[in-house]
């Protein structure tokens, strides 16, 4: 059964198979499926028959003949299975998407990389329900998210309370309650990682119908997109893109081991994995090397082939090299003089090619320092064309306060904080003035809310302001659209 969503969706299906010449359409997904696991079953046993010894028959036997796909398993069959059924699912999903755009005359059709539109995700082991007792488990996502919908329609209403029927998730470990099926079978995406539609020329997948067409405003052409973040200076189609963008600058979330601040929870994990653990469990088969994250690993492979994976796009240069940082240390080097410097002091003006370059003046030149936990800088491009220190940074006020009031363990890891208030916070050189030391030093600050100056050197001084929601919206210019849009 289709998803539920606004847009409307037809029953006939235009499924066409892309393995290898093929051009078959069907239009419905258990015909479609048949036919492509005729396929699979052609690929598989056909080249055993061979029996060509000269050549590895796994190279050929588990590699997938999807158009603009490059997949190859070198573990097993069932791997490569899986994988095409999966293109099976995605190609439907690609028709959803297609349909949901047609509907809307607005609209114009997604203008990123084509030749990405096939690249699917990997695939786990297998798709199990975890259902309780139940554990059945799929190669075929199709089957699989049909199963996991059967669960919740067949599920018995349970009191709660004297006159309140609801309907309980099975799912291992969870405990949520539902006032319908339904909403139960929404709910049950968020255990399943199920998409419900993805875009025809992308092929990104998406959650809803919603997420899909924002991903298709924000391509919209820059004079059409009217509505203007004061904070960074993006532009977005419309207030809602324009709302949802702006709660990404408010931080909400402190790590329990310093004083950094985040918006997300997602930015609370990621740091507490790169600055507080040791822990690498991505490690390479060749040699000793270990890392963080999957795409140090990926970058770190390129340094064991043979050919070199990247080159230089400056005109007339032939280097070429193994790695990104070989290529981004290169170009550094030998082109960054070619190229016009962008970024420009706000105290005297001086310009740097680089944006790390202009920190360094920063801190070491003028001494401007983010509150502890904050080392980075961050630039924002001006009318003018270059890029300056962005000079604000949000958060809560309730957030401001555990950091004013309490040490850096006064709140657990992932505390999340209220949108009780929004709070800026800006960083700016104040000659002569030894800033608000005093009101730091009653609230027992870390280190860092506050630096001394002296009469001669100007000295960053971090002023808070703000102090509540309806002062957010008027006390300063750059905080007013924030304010009134995220209240």
């Amino acid at each position: 059964m289709p998803p539920p969503g606004k847009v409307p969706r037809k029953e006939n299906l235009g499924l066409q198979c892309e393995w290898g010449s093929c051009s078959c359409v069907c239009s419905a997904m258990e015909e479609f499926c048949e036919h492509v696991t005729q396929h699979l079953q052609q690929h598989l046993h056909g080249s055993g028959e061979e029996e060509d010894e000269e050549e590895d028959p796994l190279e050929e036997e588990f590699s997938c003949l999807w158009q603009e796909c490059g997949f190859c398993s070198v573990d097993s069959s069932a791997d490569l299975i899986r994988h095409v059924y999966f293109h099976c699912y995605h190609t439907k999903l690609k028709q959803w998407g297609l349909q949901a755009l047609q509907s809307q005359a607005d609209l114009s059709p997604c203008i990123l990389d084509f030749q990405s539109r096939n690249i699917i995700p990997d695939i786990p082991d297998h798709f199990l329900c975890l259902w309780e007792h139940c554990e059945s488990s799929f190669d075929n996502p199709e089957w699989f998210y049909r199963h996991v919908e059967a669960h919740s329609l067949c599920c018995e209403y349970q009191a709660a309370g004297k006159d309140n029927h609801v309907v309980l998730c099975g799912w291992k470990g969870c405990t949520c309650t539902f006032k319908d099926c339904r909403k139960l079978r929404e709910h049950l995406r968020s255990h399943t990682q199920e998409k419900v539609v993805a875009c025809p020329t992308c092929g990104g997948m998406f959650a809803n119908n919603t997420k899909f067409l924002d991903h298709i405003r924000r391509q919209t052409a820059l004079d059409q997109q009217r509505f203007q973040c004061s904070h960074c200076s993006k532009r977005f189609a419309t207030e809602r893109l324009l709302r949802d963008h702006m709660r990404n600058h408010v931080n909400h979330y402190k790590c329990p081991l310093c004083d950094m601040t985040c918006p997300l929870p997602s930015s609370l994990r990621n740091h507490m994995r790169f600055r507080h653990s040791e822990d690498r469990p991505f490690k390479c088969d060749c040699c000793d090397y270990s890392c963080k994250n999957l795409i140090d690993l990926r970058k770190h492979l390129d340094t064991h082939s043979k050919e070199p994976a990247y080159r230089c796009d400056f005109e007339s240069c032939t280097f070429s090299a193994r790695s990104l940082c070989s290529i981004k240390s290169h170009y550094r080097k030998v082109h960054e003089g070619d190229s016009e410097p962008r970024y420009k002091c706000h105290v005297c003006d001086k310009c740097f090619t680089r944006g790390n370059n202009l920190t360094v003046h920063l801190r070491e030149k003028h001494q401007f320092k983010w509150p502890s936990g904050h080392p980075r800088f961050r630039y924002k491009e001006h009318e003018d064309g270059y890029m300056r220190l962005q000079l604000v940074r949000y958060e809560s006020v309730e957030l401001t306060q555990q950091l004013l009031r309490q040490p850096p363990d006064g709140l657990g890891l992932g505390a999340s904080l209220s949108e009780s208030g929004l709070q800026g916070v800006i960083l700016e050189a104040v000659p002569g003035e030894p800033g608000p030391q005093e009101e730091e030093e009653e609230g027992g600050s870390g280190e860092g809310m506050a630096l001394s100056a002296s009469q001669d050197t100007p000295s960053p001084v971090i002023h808070v302001v703000n102090q509540t929601n309806a002062q957010a919206n008027t006390s300063t210019a750059g905080a007013k659209a924030e304010g009134g849009l995220l209240g």
